[in-house]
């Protein structure tokens, strides 16, 4: 497996940025299978979130993988990739792993330790599946971090400050009408999985909640579950008007609520409206803020928020569970990667042992069959013994720097079969490509994790 990371998140891009790169499932879906398409991506997978867009891929080629998921992710956000590589972050190998991890776990979210990301990511890997565009590489690590996630929650505090980015910024909007959201109106636009949680936590909280979607049945079913009303899409402004928190995430590619809608909602009202904006691209018009007593909270204004802290000792304990799991996930590849040498291996002693066997029925025709099969097992048993311990340390030592020269000098001391060094080989010369050097000369081992420029800046 060479895992490749290729994103644009909260981290590295402002949010007028996010906003034009944001995918909803249909572009995902079309993204996905583009690059399954491209010779250099044998598996893919996309995590789209309202604060990150992340290309998981297995390639064959590191360089003509990174190129050919810039310039596809650009081309989907219509954007150019001059504009978009200064924001791009790549991942690889082990940090690409210890990076899926960080994000399950909430170490990388805007609000640290939010579990709403574990259902982003298992959807994604639904998807992908779905799509026949992932395979058992990119399967068992994205399974792995899936449970690395729930492991961090389960076994830290980590979760305990901020639950979701809804949670904080719904937070922020009962502060902005008077402290608590228990007996306020509050419309929730949309019913997927961001809007569900909305409303799930604005139910708990005492509010009488309205949700509004397109698709009725499913406002119907969410609203049912919450014991909510829901009202159909085109009769939102009365309920607008009548609210006193929106929240709106419906992952349309237009503006839902615009500055004359939200004008028109407030006139003859003396009470305040908060509109809390967590789509991306942007469901409501920034400008909506200079309305007399409306206050608009978006993604951007979350990233100071409290509640997006958590103590600094569950952070730590949380990378250290993550730091754990990345060492035991990078030592099982590392061993499957050579297993080909250890077969090999094991191979060339049971022909060594076979030809001394046979030698010895020549030699001793008279030895009946009971005693020559005592012979044979205790022959095995002895070379069994001897292979144990190499065999286990070439898999131990295979998960550190350069650890596949073990298995090389195994394969030269004991002439192994040429096509198990070959596969060996096949599995980690990506990692000694050489970038942009026409000149052919000897490529350096390339680190773990850069921005695009770095890597692959002024490559065309």
């Amino acid at each position: 497996m060479t895992v490749l990371v290729v994103g644009v998140s909260h981290r590295t891009a402002p949010v007028s940025l996010l906003d034009r790169v944001a995918l909803v499932e249909q572009q995902v879906q079309e993204l996905v299978i583009d690059l399954f398409a491209s010779p250099h991506v044998a598996e893919v997978m996309v995590v789209a979130t309202c604060n990150r867009v992340e290309v998981y891929a297995d390639v064959t080629k590191f360089h003509g993988g990174v190129v050919d998921v810039t310039e596809r992710l650009a081309k989907m956000a219509g954007i150019a990739r001059d504009e978009l590589t200064p924001h791009v972050y790549v991942r690889y190998e082990e940090r690409a792993v210890q990076h899926l991890f960080d994000v399950t776990s909430g170490l990388d979210s805007m609000v640290v330790g939010e579990t709403q990301i574990l259902g982003q990511v298992r959807n994604a890997l639904r998807l992908s599946q779905e799509w026949a565009t992932i395979g058992r590489s990119l399967n068992d690590l994205v399974q792995t971090a899936l449970r690395v996630g729930k492991r961090v929650h389960h076994e830290t505090g980590i979760d305990h400050a901020g639950a979701s980015v809804v949670t904080v910024a719904l937070d922020m909007a009962a502060g902005d009408i008077g402290g608590s959201l228990d007996g306020r109106r509050a419309l929730v636009i949309g019913a997927g999985a961001m809007s569900s949680l909305a409303a799930t936590v604005l139910t708990r909280a005492g509010a009488s909640v309205v949700i509004a979607n397109r698709t009725m049945a499913n406002g119907v079913r969410l609203a049912e579950s919450l014991s909510a009303q829901a009202i159909d899409f085109k009769d939102m402004s009365s309920a607008l008007a009548d609210a006193d928190v929106v929240v709106t995430c419906t992952g349309a590619a237009g503006i839902i609520l615009d500055e004359q809608v939200v004008r028109a909602a407030m006139v003859e009202r003396d009470r305040p409206l908060t509109v809390v904006d967590l789509a991306l691209p942007h469901d409501s018009e920034p400008e909506i803020s200079q309305i007399p007593l409306v206050t608009r909270i978006d993604l951007a204004s979350l990233s100071g928020a409290p509640g997006a802290h958590v103590s600094e000792q569950d952070v730590a304990a949380a990378r250290s569970i993550v730091a754990e799991e990345v060492a035991a996930f990078i030592g099982v590849i590392a061993a499957q990667r050579v297993e080909p040498v250890v077969v090999s291996l094991r191979a060339r002693a049971d022909e060594v042992v076979d030809a001394e066997l046979e030698r010895l029925r020549l030699r001793l025709p008279a030895i009946d069959d009971a005693t020559a099969a005592e012979f044979a097992r205790s022959l095995r048993r002895a070379v069994s013994t001897l292979l144990h311990t190499p065999t286990v340390r070439m898999k131990e030592l295979a998960a550190e720097t350069d650890g596949t020269r073990f298995a090389q000098a195994l394969h030269l001391l004991f002439d192994l079969d040429p096509e198990a060094i070959s596969q060996l080989r096949a599995s980690t010369d990506v990692k000694f490509e050489s970038f942009g050097n026409p000149s052919g000369a000897a490529a350096q081992p390339i680190s773990g994790a850069a921005s695009y420029d770095e890597l692959l800046g002024g490559v065309s």
